[in-house]
């Protein structure tokens, strides 16, 4: 065989190689692609997760927070997930917080069981969200209720005469950004404040009617804002059941037909990085405004629920008659 004959045979040799190369790198390709258009989807989930009933955790100050509403829009389109359990131990939020979590919940709802299981508290915005579940489980002793709105702020304008600071304000009309921590509110806009309210109320009224089948008038304390216990609660039909989370199972089983060897899971939203020093760096400097400043440490201490969060719908004890 001649040189040039050999080189011919190892040119052809290459090409062979590089072609099954190349025809394996877009095979390769063509899979990675397919496997993150499957994960960008979620069906990687539905191809490995098992069938199960989520568990979601409302606690603390309830906001319209991005996270939880998208974990709850990830659960309505979720096969595998059969039903859910919402466990809500919290004093309320913003009313708008509320009322997303309840829609949020409503549109789960429409595709599988939803069921609430309240824990230590259940209030205002709280047990608003509750009113999206199909099913609420209370505790015998759980705080149930404080249907209401308000909107609340601080009043510094002595506190800034007093140390000789004077507040300028240039605006378009008499009712533009009111109410003002720096001066008084008049009856115009307290008027005004007070329409708004009472709108708000009407319709968070007319949410526990149609979700609950009841005459709110007809409860006693609820239309003016008043707490229950579970065993009330349950007496004035504002909860179904008294029970923990084994009731809330059982709810599923029994009732909506669910499988009962389903695993319970918690799904959480995605967590944010935590600082501890930057958390513990800001409490401590709120703890020196606060003695800093004596009693109007009390006085700020409303602003995280509706400095700027609009109305609020949250139990307080420190100011409930």
């Amino acid at each position: 065989m001649t040189q040039e004959t050999e080189g011919i045979l190892d040119r052809r040799r290459l090409r062979r190689k590089l072609g099954l190369w190349r025809t394996l790198a877009v095979i390769a390709g063509i899979l990675f692609g397919g496997a993150m258009a499957l994960i960008s989807s979620g069906g990687a989930e539905r191809l490995v997760q098992k069938s199960q009933i989520a568990r979601i955790t409302l606690e603390g100050m309830i906001t319209e927070d991005r996270k939880t509403i998208q974990l709850l829009k990830k659960l309505e389109n979720a096969d595998h997930v059969k039903g859910v359990i919402v466990y809500v131990n919290s004093p309320g939020g913003t009313t708008t917080g509320g009322e997303a979590i309840y829609q949020g919940l409503r549109d789960i709802s429409a595709r599988k069981p939803v069921v609430a299981q309240f824990g230590t508290i259940a209030a205002s915005a709280a047990y608003m969200a509750g009113l999206g579940t199909d099913h609420i489980v209370a505790r015998s002793n759980s705080i149930t209720g404080s249907v209401g709105v308000l909107m609340q702020w601080p009043q510094v304008n002595e506190l800034l005469d007093k140390i000789g600071v004077k507040m300028n304000t240039v605006k378009s009309g008499n009712l533009k950004a009111e109410p003002s921590p720096f001066n008084e509110l008049d009856e115009e806009n307290r008027a005004l404040l007070n329409q708004m309210i009472e709108e708000s109320q009407r319709w968070f009224l007319g949410l526990v009617r149609e979700r609950r089948n009841i005459d709110t008038a007809a409860v006693p304390g609820l239309e003016a804002g008043r707490v229950y216990s579970g065993r009330e609660a349950l007496e004035h039909k504002l909860v179904d059941e008294i029970g923990g989370e084994g009731a809330a199972v059982k709810y599923l089983v029994e009732k909506r037909q669910l499988p009962a060897n389903l695993e319970v899971k918690d799904w959480k939203p995605k967590a944010d990085i935590d600082w501890p020093f930057s958390n513990a760096l800001a409490h401590y400097m709120v703890q020196i405004l606060s003695s800093i400043l004596g009693g109007v440490g009390d006085a700020l201490s409303p602003l995280p629920a509706s400095g700027g969060e609009g109305l609020i719908s949250i139990w307080q004890p420190s100011s409930a008659n």
